[in-house]
């Protein structure tokens, strides 16, 4: 089954507290201790199916883009995942070549009192990785994303538990967050550079004078210091022919507005029906300790 990864999805949170709640309520064993926990779990239900509900939303209501074509702003991408430069990310634990992985390694912790497992180490990759698709290519930032992924290794050693997730190369790759585009050439600006680069001459005083000091008098005067800024501004002109021949830097991140933030190896069709599985289980959930309650209220 897939799992929900960075930032633990909140449904998987939420449920967690209604089974320790549910599990409070059975060891009280008494009506009051029913009528404290049982509208905690009606809470944690409810505040579960709005996130959940949430996320069917943005990923219904958002249409796929193309990276060539893709607006700047909140955009639903999907593409094949690629490496990042030349050398692979390799995963924590297996070794093995991927564009993102989370590990943990657990310890069983044997005593008089308790059976359980016990996190001694954990962690996630934060390098990003390309989404290309027929029309260009993005930098993806998995920074504070919310990750599915299909992929999970599990195995046990002894008395120690390893469990790892990744992303691979070549999987298809589903975003949805804020899409931004910088240009190399919109955002060079000719007039700082030019100051830029004279202030780094001026600061070689005796190169500026072997090049300009046209009088060998040991200064620049006004037309020479004019020719020395004539020059300046030939290389920053051959600077921005040179940064208007770069391509457009495209890039998807978590959204400055608290947006969700979501990447995936599932389709767009399937994290839907998912989402919508839990949008109703969460419901009945709360109607269920909804009516429940009135029950133990009721009961003498």
């Amino acid at each position: 089954m897939p799992l929900s990864l960075r930032r633990e999805y909140i449904q998987v949170v939420t449920s967690g507290g209604q089974l320790l709640l549910a599990a409070i309520g059975f060891h009280i064993g008494t009506r009051q201790g029913w009528a404290f926990c049982l509208p905690l779990m009606a809470i944690f239900s409810l505040f579960a199916w709005r996130s959940s509900l949430n996320r069917l939303r943005s990923i219904r209501d958002t249409p796929t883009s193309r990276i060539g074509s893709a607006a700047q702003g909140y955009v639903e991408l999907i593409g094949r995942g690629m490496t990042f430069g030349e050398i692979p990310l390799l995963s924590q634990l297996r070794q093995l070549p991927c564009l993102w992985y989370r590990y943990k390694i657990e310890e069983h912790n044997r005593s008089k009192d308790s059976d359980n497992w016990r996190t001694i180490d954990s962690g996630e990759s934060s390098d990003s990785f390309i989404l290309r698709d027929s029309t260009g290519e993005c930098v993806v930032d998995p920074e504070q994303a919310e990750i599915t992924t299909i992929y999970r290794d599990h195995w046990n050693t002894g008395d120690m538990r390893y469990t790892e997730w990744k992303l691979l190369r070549n999987d298809q790759i589903y975003v949805l967050g804020e899409f931004q585009t910088h240009s190399v050439a919109i955002e060079f600006d000719s007039n700082t550079e030019l100051n830029t680069l004279l202030t780094e001459w001026k600061k070689d005083m005796p190169d500026l004078l072997k090049r300009f000091d046209l009088n060998n008098d040991g200064e620049l005067d006004m037309a020479e210091w004019m020719l020395a800024r004539k020059a300046a501004q030939r290389e920053i002109a051959k600077k921005k022919r040179e940064a208007e021949t770069e391509p457009d830097l495209h890039i998807i991140k978590k959204p400055g507005d608290g947006k969700l933030y979501m990447i995936s190896n599932l389709t767009p069709e399937d994290l839907s029906r998912r989402y919508l599985y839990w949008s109703w289980a969460h419901l009945l959930i709360f109607f269920a300790v909804l009516g429940t309650l009135g029950w133990v209220l009721q009961a003498k």
